[in-house]
């Protein structure tokens, strides 16, 4: 039976910048902070599209003193974020200016607030609480997928201690967000980042509480958004419009708002991909990819009383009709695995080369903060552990 909505506070101060040249802006937005500027970037990609030319030259021109941070891994390190928190210090940083992804954003996160924190930044990462004092950062996204441009968490590796956590660090003050810049990503890129999307999306749309209308409508947009358009970007890159929805829909995927008014779902998939990820230094959005259908049939079968979300799911996401309830839910699983199958990411473990060594561990971890025994089918260590071997 579902449960009545949920009391919600709305809170979201980024402004986000969104279209075609809105990077013109910039200088006016730094200049509200000051002159120096920390520049932090992954591993080169900016400079082959011509992006990171077109950044320091508007910078240069308008006399920004720039502090390069570069080399930031797809799953941040907390190493990465020590040093960069370091040359915030030293060079006397006024701003940080994050251009990338995810990982880029979170990174520049923790280090804006990492800036003001003394001793190990790793307790940093593992404290986890809003309204510590932080540098402004400000975002230019180049790939769509975790919303890190719309929210205020950051997820951390160590993997000296095989640890990924994710924390609260600060929103970012704006985001510029021009789908121009994601036309260059290569087809694996695009389709993961599209997978973490969509498990952004049905993490929060699974939930106990059926009566939030406003938010299961939206979630139900961005997944068939994601449907539809990732298929026709696989196939043109330069398609403005289908790289613009997948992009809104990355930051509203994630920005929180489509859990409001529904009871907390755990976001299993997300807490068990992330260990992965620690251990592995695996793909994000290419993990989720294979947990989530798994994750789906096991809790079908555990729980049949939610056959009715998946239902809805089948419905109104896959447009598929009939009466029997535990049919469709069966059928929208498939179709998402079709889906998923069909999208040129890995479909198993086993072919990315990782066996069954280290579940124990990752099924401990994963629930270390609850989210697997306390999620929409609440899940026993031995549950998790059957989920990653039929993930084999």
């Amino acid at each position: 039976m579902g449960c009545n909505m949920e009391n919600f506070k709305h809170y979201i101060p980024t402004e986000i910048k969104f279209g075609k040249g809105v990077i013109s802006q910039l200088p006016d937005v730094l200049n509200r902070f000051g002159k120096n500027i920390l520049l932090t970037y992954g591993g080169g990609s900016i400079k082959k599209s011509g992006l990171y030319d077109e950044i320091t030259g508007l910078l240069s021109s308008n006399s920004f003193i720039i502090t390069e941070c570069s080399g930031v891994e797809p799953n941040p390190r907390i190493e990465t974020v020590e040093r960069g928190a370091a040359l915030c210090r030293e060079n006397g940083i006024d701003a940080v200016l994050a251009v990338g992804g995810g990982s880029v954003i979170d990174c520049a996160k923790a280090i804006a607030t990492g800036t003001f924190c003394e001793g190990d930044l790793w307790n940093m990462v593992l404290d986890s609480r809003s309204g510590r004092r932080s540098l402004p950062v400000i975002v230019i996204l180049t790939l769509s997928a975790t919303g890190s441009e719309f929210d205020n968490k950051g997820v951390i590796s160590n993997i000296s201690t095989k640890e990924k956590y994710s924390s609260v660090f600060s929103y970012p003050v704006v985001s510029f967000c021009d789908p121009t810049y994601t036309f260059s990503v290569p087809k694996y890129q695009t389709a993961c980042g599209s997978a973490d999307i969509l498990s952004h999306a049905m993490e929060a749309y699974f939930s106990r509480t059926d009566s939030s209308e406003i938010s299961d409508g939206l979630a139900e947009t961005i997944m068939r958004t994601v449907i539809h358009d990732l298929p026709a970007v696989l196939e043109n890159p330069d398609n403005y419009d289908a790289r613009a929805n997948l992009m809104w829909a990355s930051s509203l995927a994630c920005s929180g708002i489509l859990d409001y008014g529904k009871l907390y779902p755990g976001k299993t998939c997300h807490a068990i991909g992330h260990e992965f990820s620690a251990v592995y230094d695996v793909t994000h959005g290419e993990i989720l990819s294979i947990l989530t259908p798994r994750w789906m049939r096991f809790i079908l079968r555990k729980d049949p009383s939610v056959a009715p979300r998946f239902a809805r799911f089948a419905r109104n996401v896959w447009n598929l009709s009939g009466e029997n309830e535990y049919q469709l839910a069966e059928e929208s699983i498939n179709c998402l695995e079709d889906f998923l199958g069909s999208i040129g990411i890995a479909t198993n473990l086993t072919s990315l080369g990782i066996g069954s060594t280290d579940f124990d561990d990752i099924a401990t971890h994963a629930d270390l903060r609850g989210r697997c025994s306390n999620s929409y089918v609440p899940l026993t260590h031995e549950d998790v552990v059957q989920i990653l071997n039929d993930c084999l």
